[in-house]
Formats: C-alpha cells, sequence, structure tokens
C-alpha cells in the first residue's frame, strides 16, 4: 500500500518549512535563523510600582503590533498577573504544574480572549515557592522560545529568591520606578544585582507620572530619574485612575491617555526607538492652567 501523508506529517513539515523559511539576499538563497524570543524580565525591586500592570500592557499593545507574546507570572505565592488579564476564571494548570509535572507547558498557557497571539503562564497561590528554581523556569523558557515572538516574565518584589527566579532565564530586564526616591533607591539596587546575571540590556519605565505637579515642579523630574538610574529611558506612563480600576476588574486600557503610552512604550521596545509619552500637554496654556488648580482640589 504506497505511502501517504497524515495531517500530522504535514503540520510537521510546515513547520519545519517556517522555521527555516528561505529569503533570496544578494542573487543567493540564505537561510534564516530559527524565531528565539526575546526574554524580557520585568522588574521594579520596590513593591506597588505598578510592575504587573506594566508587563500586562506591555503585553497586551506588543500583541496588537503583531507578535506572538507569552507572558510569565513567576510571583509564587502572590500572583496576580491572570487576575489583572482578567483570566482567573479559565486557570485550569499553573507554571507549578508544569514543574512538578503534572503537565506540559502548553497546557498551562492560557489564551487571551482579546488577543490571540498572546498567552498567559499563570502561578499558584498555594505552592512553596522554595521547591521551584531559576532552572526550572529557564527550562519552561527554553521550551516554549521557538513559539513566541517575546517571552515577558513578572518578577516578584523585593530581591530575593524569587527575583533570582525571574531573572536567571531573562536576556533584558525592564525596571519600573515611580517618581518617587524611595521606588528609585529599590531599583538602583535591582540595577546592581542585574550586573551579575546574563542580561545584555536594561531599560527604563517610569511609572505613574503626573504632568499636573510635573509642571509645577512638586513632582521630580523625568531627566532627574534618568540622570539616578543611568539607564536608557523606552517609557513614561502617565497616573491614570482609569488604569487602577480596570486592572481591579480584570480589563486593559482601550481608549485613554494610558493607552497612547503603553503602545509608544511597544513601538520603543520592539523597534529600539525612544517616543517618550508627554504627560504635561494636556496641562500647558490657559486650559491646561485651570486643569492643574482642578486636580488640586480633587
Amino acid at each position: 500500500m504506497p505511502w501517504a501523508p497524515t495531517k500530522f506529517d504535514l503540520f510537521c513539515f510546515f513547520s519545519l518549512c517556517n522555521d527555516f523559511a528561505s529569503v533570496r539576499h544578494d542573487s543567493k538563497i540564505v537561510l534564516s535563523e530559527v524565531n528565539v524570543a526575546r526574554r524580557i524580565v520585568i522588574t521594579s525591586g520596590k513593591g506597588g510600582v505598578g510592575k504587573t500592570t506594566v508587563c500586562a500592557n506591555l503585553g497586551v499593545y506588543l500583541s496588537k503590533l503583531g507578535f506572538r507574546v507569552a507572558l510569565l507570572d513567576v510571583d509564587i505565592g502572590l500572583n496576580n498577573l491572570d487576575v489583572i488579564m482578567g483570566l482567573e476564571r479559565q486557570v485550569v494548570f499553573d507554571i507549578t504544574d508544569v514543574v512538578s509535572g503534572k503537565c506540559r507547558v502548553r497546557q498551562a498557557l492560557i489564551q487571551d480572549t482579546n488577543n490571540p497571539s498572546l498567552y498567559v503562564l499563570p502561578s499558584s497561590h498555594t505552592y512553596a515557592s522554595s521547591k521551584i528554581t531559576g532552572e526550572h523556569i529557564k527550562n519552561i523558557v527554553d521550551i516554549i522560545d521557538h513559539s513566541f515572538d517575546y517571552i515577558l516574565i513578572d518578577c516578584p518584589a523585593g530581591v530575593e529568591a524569587g527575583f533570582h527566579r525571574a531573572v536567571y532565564p531573562a536576556s533584558e530586564a525592564i525596571i519600573v520606578v515611580t517618581p518617587h526616591l524611595s521606588s528609585i533607591r529599590d531599583a538602583d539596587k535591582v540595577l546592581g544585582l542585574l550586573s551579575t546575571y546574563n542580561i545584555e540590556t536594561k531599560s527604563l519605565v517610569i511609572n505613574r507620572m503626573r504632568g499636573d505637579l510635573l509642571l509645577s515642579g512638586e513632582m521630580m523630574n523625568i531627566e532627574s530619574i534618568v540622570k539616578a538610574m543611568d539607564i536608557p529611558l523606552i517609557g513614561v506612563i502617565p497616573e491614570d485612575d482609569k488604569v487602577s480600576k480596570m486592572s481591579s476588574e480584570g480589563r486593559i486600557m482601550t481608549d485613554g491617555e494610558s493607552v497612547r503610552a503603553f503602545t509608544l512604550l511597544s513601538e520603543n521596545v520592539h523597534n529600539g526607538c525612544k517616543k517618550i509619552y508627554d504627560c504635561t500637554y494636556k496641562y500647558r496654556g490657559l486650559r491646561g492652567y485651570f486643569k492643574r488648580n482642578i486636580k488640586k482640589l480633587v
């Protein structure tokens, strides 16, 4: 009986073709490299700076640019990435089930309902975090590496074992700070620790920047923060009450000034450009003057 390819055989064949797609260069056919994801850890040092919110929104807007994105929640015991994404009711397996061998990585990944190219690997709040090492997380990242363009790792607050787990498999780091001295001091400690890992690039995101206080000189300005951190700035996210409200409801912003800020951040991450959102624009001029004074009264 003559051999006929099965659907699985065809799937493997076309997958192989995609991985080794040929491109014409200088009149020669050159095989492109197999896709390798950019592994970016989102960290801060200090808790409460909006790191998980930045991670979630960056993932969403990278996926809107057409990239395949995986979000990994490595905050064992205090997980909330799935909550912010509104996916907590879809969790069947989590990262601890993968580590313990109860399931495969792909079984634990949850596809975002609004963005088909975005997946979340949730964490657990009932597992002893000491049982999970950086090597475990790296093994997971290695398994899914060729299936995604970006792997964003949500790092726990602090600089203890959880920090090591999250940073160990990463090759890039985004440090999230707020315009407060305590946040910047903690982030500076994180920068020192990152130098002991194989982190190729470090970038800065300033979160919760208030344009009205920035113009009045009541908040640390962007230039001073960048000078203190001494790493490239790739994003400024404005203080936006809607972000906090929608995050608590498991929804991602679809309009408002934060959307523009996160869109610019995602473009900067991918293209290496430095288009920074201007948090002060709506507080300038006569109308802006009244807005600033009204905001002080609220």
